[in-house]
C-alpha cells in the first residue's frame, strides 16, 4: 500500500489500522470481564462473598496491576530483538491470555468460601498481568506506527472502536446467551465458567491477529539505544518522561475519574436489577446501545479534534457526557421518570447509554491521541523514546483510584445494608434510593474535577510539530523567524554527558 509507518508524511492505510485495531478486542473483552459491573456481584451474590470484601481484594489487584505496568512499559521501551521491543511481549501474552481467563471463570466449586477466595484473587491478578502484557505494548505501538498529530486520533478511531466492539458484543453473549433466564439467569455460577472459555479463545485470537498483522511494520519502528543506560541514566530517563507536565495533567485527570469509574462499574448491574428493575436481556440491549455509540463515537473524534483543537473538543465532550450519564438517576430521584412498570424506563435510558457512551467513547479517543503526543514532547528533554513506559504511567493512577472506587461502592453496600442473598429484583426502593443519594454525588463531582484538572494540557498542533521537527533535526518555521526552538534528542544526550 506504499506506507511509510512513523513518518507522519504518508498515512497509514486502512489494513494496518485495522489490523492495529482488532487487537483490542482482547482489551475490550478483558474490560468487560474484569470490570467490577461483572466482577462485584459475580463474587458478591453468585460466589457468595461479603461486599466489603470483594471490594477490598478488587482494589488490592488493581493496586498490584498498576505497580507491575510501567516495569512492563520500561521493558518493552529497553527491549532489543529481531522482532523489536513491542512484538515479543504481544506474541507472549497469547496462550497466557487464554489460560488465565479459564482458570479465573473455573474456580473450584467445592472449595471452602476462604479458599475459593483466594484461589480467584490469585488469577484474577495473573489474568490482569497477562492482559497487561499485551495491552502496554500495543499502546506503546500507536505513536511508533505515525508521528501525524491527527493520524494519531484517527488510529486511535480504530483501537476505541474495536474495543468497544469486543467488550460490549462480549457484554450481549454474557446476558443475552450465558445467563439469559433459560441458562440460570444472572446468578447461575456455571454459565459464567462457561463464558470465561469464550472470552479466554476470543482474547487470543485478536491478540495474535493483531500482532501478525503489524509484524511487517517492525523494521520501520523505534529502536533503543545500542548500549544499555546506567542505573543514573535510566533514572533520570524515567524521571523526565513522568515528570512532563501534560503527562502529570492527564494522570491526575484520571485519578478523579478513576474513582468515578471504579464506581459506577461495580455498581451498574446493582441499579440496572434493582433500581431500574431491568432483566438480563434489556441490560444486553443497553450494551448493545454502547456498541452502535462506538460507530458514532468514532465518526465524532475526527471531525472534533479538527475544528476545535483536540483540547476544547476533548473538554467539551467530556462535559456533555458527565451530564448526560448522571441524568436518569438524578430525575428519578427528583420523581421526574416513569415508574419502572412504564417502557418509557428502557427506552429513555437506551438512549441516554447511546449518547453518553457516544460522547465518551470520542473524548476517550481525542485524550489518547494526546497522551501520544506527550511521547514526543518528552523526548524532546530527555533525549529517549519512552512510549512503553508513558502509556503505563498513564494508566497507572487511574487503577489506584478505580481500586479505591470499588472498595467505596463496596463501602456503600455494607452502609445501606444491601442484602447478599436476595434474589435479582427483590431489593427494597427504598434501599436504592438511599444508595443513589450517596452514589451520585461522589462519581458526578469525581468527573467534573477530572475534566476542570485537563484545562492546563498545553500540547497544541504546532507545539507538537515543533517536538517532531526538534527530534528529526529539521528547521521549523519559528526556527526561520528566529525563534527560540526545544532542543534536538542529540542535544539533549550531548549535554547530559
Amino acid at each position: 500500500m506504499g506506507e511509510t509507518p512513523g513518518s507522519g508524511a504518508t498515512p497509514l492505510g486502512v489494513r494496518s489500522k485495522m489490523f492495529y485495531g482488532v487487537g483490542s478486542v482482547a482489551f475490550g473483552v478483558a474490560t468487560l470481564g474484569l470490570s467490577s459491573a461483572v466482577l462485584q456481584p459475580y463474587l458478591n451474590r453468585v460466589i457468595g462473598l461479603p461486599a466489603l470484601w470483594v471490594g477490598a481484594a478488587i482494589m488490592a489487584t488493581l493496586i498490584l496491576d498498576a505497580l507491575i505496568d510501567p516495569t512492563i512499559g520500561q521493558w518493552s521501551d529497553k527491549l532489543r530483538t529481531r522482532w523489536g521491543r513491542r512484538h515479543p511481549l504481544m506474541y507472549a501474552s497469547v496462550p497466557l491470555v487464554a489460560a488465565s481467563c479459564i482458570a479465573f471463570w473455573n474456580s473450584p466449586a467445592d472449595w471452602s468460601p476462604q479458599a475459593v477466595g483466594l484461589y480467584l484473587m490469585g488469577t484474577l491478578v495473573l489474568m490482569r498481568i497477562c492482559v497487561s502484557l499485551y495491552e502496554v505494548p500495543s499502546q506503546a505501538l500507536a505513536p511508533e506506527l505515525t508521528s501525524d498529530y491527527h493520524q494519531r486520533t484517527s488510529l486511535f478511531s480504530y483501537r476505541f472502536f474495536f474495543g468497544v466492539i469486543g467488550g460490549f458484543g462480549m457484554n450481549v453473549v454474557l446476558y443475552q446467551v450465558f445467563l439469559s433466564p433459560e441458562n440460570g439467569g444472572v446468578l447461575n455460577r456455571a454459565a459464567y465458567g462457561h463464558y470465561g472459555v469464550l472470552a479466554g479463545l476470543v482474547m487470543a485470537a485478536s491478540i495474535l491477529i493483531s500482532a501478525i498483522g503489524t509484524h511487517r511494520h517492525i523494521p520501520h519502528l523505534a529502536a533503543p539505544p545500542d548500549h544499555p543506560a546506567s542505573l543514573g541514566q535510566l533514572l533520570r530517563e524515567i524521571g523526565g518522561t513522568l515528570s512532563n507536565r501534560s503527562l502529570v495533567v492527564v494522570m491526575l485527570s484520571g485519578l478523579c475519574s478513576g474513582v468515578a469509574a471504579g464506581m459506577n462499574s461495580a455498581l451498574s448491574q446493582y441499579f440496572y436489577l434493582e433500581f431500574w428493575g431491568l432483566s438480563a436481556a434489556q441490560i444486553s440491549y443497553l450494551a448493545l446501545a454502547s456498541v452502535l455509540a462506538s460507530v458514532s463515537g468514532v465518526a465524532l473524534a475526527g471531525p472534533a479534534s479538527k475544528a476545535f483543537g483536540k483540547k476544547a473538543a476533548m473538554l467539551g465532550l467530556f462535559a456533555v457526557a458527565t451530564a448526560t450519564s448522571a441524568l436518569p438517576i438524578l430525575l428519578r430521584l427528583l420523581g421526574l421518570m416513569p415508574p419502572n412498570s412504564s417502557p418509557w424506563v428502557f427506552t429513555i435510558l437506551w438512549g441516554d447509554a447511546f449518547l453518553a457512551t457516544s460522547l465518551a467513547i470520542s473524548g476517550y479517543i481525542v485524550i489518547s491521541s494526546m497522551v501520544a503526543d506527550v511521547v514526543e514532547d518528552a523526548a524532546v528533554r530527555t533525549g529517549v523514546r519512552s512510549e512503553g513506559l508513558l502509556f503505563a504511567a498513564n494508566g497507572l493512577l487511574p487503577k489506584f483510584t478505580a481500586g479505591i472506587g470499588v472498595f467505596l461502592a463496596g463501602l456503600l453496600l455494607t452502609l445501606v445494608a444491601f442484602p447478599t442473598d436476595a434474589a435479582a429484583g427483590s431489593v427494597a426502593p427504598e434501599t436504592m434510593r438511599q444508595l443513589a443519594l450517596v452514589a451520585l454525588p461522589v462519581t458526578f463531582g469525581m468527573n467534573a474535577l477530572s475534566i476542570l484538572v485537563l484545562v492546563f494540557y498545553r500540547i497544541d498542533q504546532e507545539t507538537h510539530e515543533r517536538n517532531v521537527a526538534a527530534l528529526a533535526g529539521t528547521p521549523t518555521l519559528g526556527d526561520e523567524a528566529g525563534e527560540a526552538e526545544p532542543p534536538s534528542a542529540e542535544a539533549v544526550i550531548a549535554s547530559a554527558r
